[in-house]
């Protein structure tokens, strides 16, 4: 009888032998596992992929997971050879006596039916498992096929995997786990969508001491042990990665990257550990920079209420918990409202719960209450439009009411303050002016609100952020940071639109005869645009597209060199690196590094470094036991022998960005009361970081909709900007123009206000770690003392007179004298515009 049912089994295998897939593939298995984004200190911000998987090794599980494991699914696992027959005859009398007496399926017939056959019952799927089972066991080791199972089980909620599950259920390692935690995840293969403790925390208790059950009864634990894991309470909850760097502006980026370099199946699939740029410490002051930003330019333009009200009736406004007696909320209406209501950033859901003469008593989630202080109120006078906002408030009832759900958020000194969703936008981002690497970036309030990142796809006006590049120009083109250009206002006839083109200064005040330096400092419109006229738009735009601008976003009028280009944020910061490095153009990246689910470097970034000559040969030689081996297409070269080093291009020569950095440096720290009485740069703000070694440039566009501020040490660019995505909003029945405006504390709204103080606060943070190094003074520049007034040589050592840079050959050869206007220097080369400068 054996005999014949031997001969009829194999008779079988041979039909379907073709029709088997083959296992061989398991001898080198490449586990599906989830893309990863690091910082460059090795912090996690982001996984990506649909499946979540931690791989182990035999060595990582614990002995009681396995042991578990063993007495649930398959307890002879180590003697049969891929199927049980002691537990096939058993299932098979269960199922004729009518009665559960346990599956069949052993280990590793249930690795044959995960990896290569589908869930469905029949009966020529089962036998299909079962000659796969003896191809398994033919091919490999019992605890290779434990780990097979281990590793590709689906536990539930996308975890595939007992460390995965361990992750997603309890937030720890396996090896982490007790005896009750192993023993609710050993449950769960059986019906993992029904029996995991999220979904169904009783069926969860009932299949653990099943588990235990069987775990006692093998022998694998003690009575104690049982009992008392038997008595612990289910603690699984879902836990999502544990990430440790919140930048989901930088995780999407590297992301995006990763997909057009490997391509979707690969990037989601081959655990790809992907190291960027980014330091937590400068990513985490960006964020921080960006956002109470933000909340102060939001709030210095007044609250504009609460999100909704929850009062039953909406006719009483009197704020006492007796006065509101027939209409006081319940703890289920309060507990919904604050379900329903979004958070963003540090901004969490409240609902007021009373309100007194100067505070308000606030209910936030998991029914914990607190007050908001006056302080924390005061600010908030009635939003009206983007100009104006109402009185100050006397009194808290003058801002909130019972039953008002808002946005709050907590302090440093742990007092809680009134808040709102800032309606304006931003972006920062940071870059070496060595290499290119992103050293933090921030594209908006929150990822949460809108995953649209400003830093790569806002492509805003850039206003007076321009100027340095038309100054540039004009360097090029035969002025001096002390020649001299006519500040007054221009009436020209533009024939194309048949009007008077009158470009006026911000503030309209004007000091005539001005030279380069303190025209670039103090931000003079009419100035940049006659040096414009001067060398022209064609030349003009030809000069700009060496920084890397798209000649396509420079409009060809003269309205370019007041800022009517609209670029990206991390086009402006890629430009001003220009000035700050020495004149080359770099090229922004983001990944350092790539590697590959065994530890391996794939990618390695190889930036083009600015620099002339780059590497001495000594340098080289420390290089080389420091850095990996890359070849010209960013690809690891086994054994190479040599480092090979990109030069970036040089778009400016080092004397003309030495200039511009100059001019630049000026607009924070000079102050001239002798030439031009009271004037001091744009970027003075900037003092308060005690740097000498910055340089600066605001920027603010038409009807002020953008503020800008970019600035630099050698070491380090930074640009921040402010504005709105839509250039209209709606509020009521009214239509309004989106732009910064101005408020009835400090007035207009513009880059140094509005934009700076961002710069600001992260660069205090940002420049603690860089030593201060002055900006190099490059061969043929030097430095003569000039007449302020004139820009001629001069032999007064007074306050009349300060040292000025100029490019041998450009030094002036006149000194001045009490009457020497005739050698203004004009815009134009015109005799009427040279007529025109006085």
């Amino acid at each position: 009888m054996f005999i014949l049912i031997a001969i009829a089994g194999y008779s079988l295998y041979l039909t379907m032998r073709s029709d088997l897939p083959s296992v061989d593939s398991l001898k080198d298995l490449h586990w599906q596992t989830p893309m990863q984004v690091f910082s460059r200190d090795g912090l996690l911000i982001s996984q990506f992929g649909e499946k979540k998987r931690t791989p182990l090794t035999l060595e990582q599980v614990p002995q009681q997971l396995i042991d578990a494991l063993l007495a649930t699914e398959d307890d002879r696992f180590y003697m049969h050879f891929g199927v049980d027959p002691i537990g096939m005859g058993r299932a098979v009398l269960g199922k004729l006596m009518g009665q559960d007496k346990g599956g069949a399926s052993t280990i590793t017939m249930q690795v044959a039916r995960n990896f290569f056959l589908t869930r469905e019952v029949t009966y020529t799927r089962k036998i299909r498992e079962i000659f796969l089972s003896f191809h398994i066991e033919s091919l490999l080791s019992k605890d290779e096929i434990l780990m097979l199972y281990i590793n590709k089980i689906p536990l539930g909620h996308r975890s595939f995997g007992f460390g995965a599950a361990a992750q997603v259920y309890y937030g720890k390692e396996v090896s982490e786990l007790n005896l009750a935690q192993i023993a609710v995840l050993a449950g769960l293969p059986k019906a993992p969508s029904t029996l995991n403790p999220i979904r169904s925390p009783k069926r969860a208790i009932a299949r653990r001491a099943v588990v235990l059950h069987r775990m006692l009864v093998s022998g694998y634990i003690t009575k104690q042990e049982y009992q008392s894991a038997k008595a612990a309470p289910i603690t699984g909850k879902r836990h999502g990665t544990e990430i440790e760097l919140n930048a989901p502006y930088i995780a999407e980026m590297a992301h995006q990257e990763v997909l057009k370099r490997y391509g979707k199946e690969k990037a989601y699939t081959e655990g790809y550990k992907v190291f960027t740029t980014v330091t937590a410490k400068l990513q985490t002051a960006a964020q921080q920079a960006l956002v109470n930003n933000l909340l102060n330019y939001d709030q210095r333009h007044g609250f504009r209420g609460p999100l909704v009200s929850l009062r039953t009736n909406q006719a009483s406004k009197t704020n006492t918990l007796a006065e509101q007696e027939p209409s006081l909320l319940t703890q289920e209406k309060i507990d919904s409202a604050l379900a329903k209501t979004n958070y963003y950033q540090m901004l969490v859901p409240a609902v007021v719960i009373a309100v007194e003469e100067k505070s308000v008593s606030i209910q936030l989630r998991n029914k914990e209450t607190a007050t908001i202080k006056w302080p924390g109120l005061a600010w908030a006078r009635p939003y009206i439009n983007d100009q104006r906002q109402g009185r100050p408030p006397k009194l808290a009832s003058d801002i909130l009411h019972y039953g008002d759900v808002i946005l709050v958020s907590k302090m440093p000194d742990s007092n809680y303050r009134l808040g709102q969703l800032p309606t304006a936008s931003a972006a920062i981002v940071s870059l070496s002016p060595d290499d290119g690497a992103i050293k933090a970036a921030v594209g908006g309030f929150s990822f949460t609100q809108s995953q649209f990142n400003r830093v790569t796809q806002a492509k805003r006006q850039v206003g007076s952020n321009i100027k340095p590049f038309i100054y540039s120009a004009a360097l090029e083109h035969g002025f001096t940071l002390a020649s001299l250009v006519n500040d007054a206002p221009i009436n020209q006839w533009d024939r194309s639109s048949g009007v008077v083109w009158r470009p006026r200064n911000s503030p309209e005040t004007y000091a005539g005869p001005l030279r380069v330096r303190l025209g670039l400092a103090q931000s003079k419109n009419v100035i940049a645009v006659r040096l414009l006229q001067s060398i022209g738009v064609t030349n003009t735009i030809k000069h700009l597209a060496a920084f890397g601008f798209d000649a396509q976003d420079l409009p060809r009028s003269e309205t370019l060199a007041l800022g009517s280009a609209s670029l990206t944020p991390l086009e402006v910061a890629t430009g001003f690196a220009t000035f700050a490095n020495g004149g080359f153009l770099i090229e922004p990246y983001l990944i350092e590094r790539i590697e590959n689910s065994d530890g391996e470097v794939i990618y390695q970034a190889n930036p083009a470094l600015a620099c002339d000559p780059c590497l001495q040969a000594d340098d080289l030689a420390k290089l080389e036991e420091e850095i990996y081996f890359i070849d010209s297409s960013n690809t690891l070269v086994e054994n190479s022998p040599a480092v090979v080093i990109k030069q970036a291009t040089r778009v400016i020569s080092p004397q003309n960005a030495f200039l511009i950095t100059q001019a630049l440096n000026s607009a924070i720290w000079d102050a001239d009361w002798s030439a031009t009485p009271g004037w001091q740069g744009t970027g003075w703000r900037a003092r308060t970081l005690k740097r000498r070694d910055i340089a600066g440039k605001t920027g603010t566009t038409n009807d002020a909709k953008d503020a800008w501020f970019s600035g630099f040490s050698r070491r380090l660019i930074t640009t921040s900007w402010i504005g709105f995505d839509d250039p209209r909003h709606i509020l009521g029945q009214t239509v309004y123009n989106n732009n910064l405006g101005k408020n009835q504390t400090t007035g207009k709204e513009f880059g140094a206000k509005s934009a700076q103080p961002a710069w600001i606060e992260f660069m205090r943070i940002a420049l603690a770690d860089i030593e201060t190094e002055a900006f190099e003074q490059p061969v043929d520049i030097v430095s003569v003392r000039i007449d302020k007034a004139t820009g001629k040589l001069t032999t007064k050592t007074d306050r009349s007179s300060q040292f000025e840079y100029f490019r041998l050959g450009n030094v002036p050869t006149d000194y001045a004298t009490p009457d020497n206007t005739s050698e203004i220097l004009s815009g134009d080369k015109s005799k009427e515009e040279e007529e025109e400068l006085f």
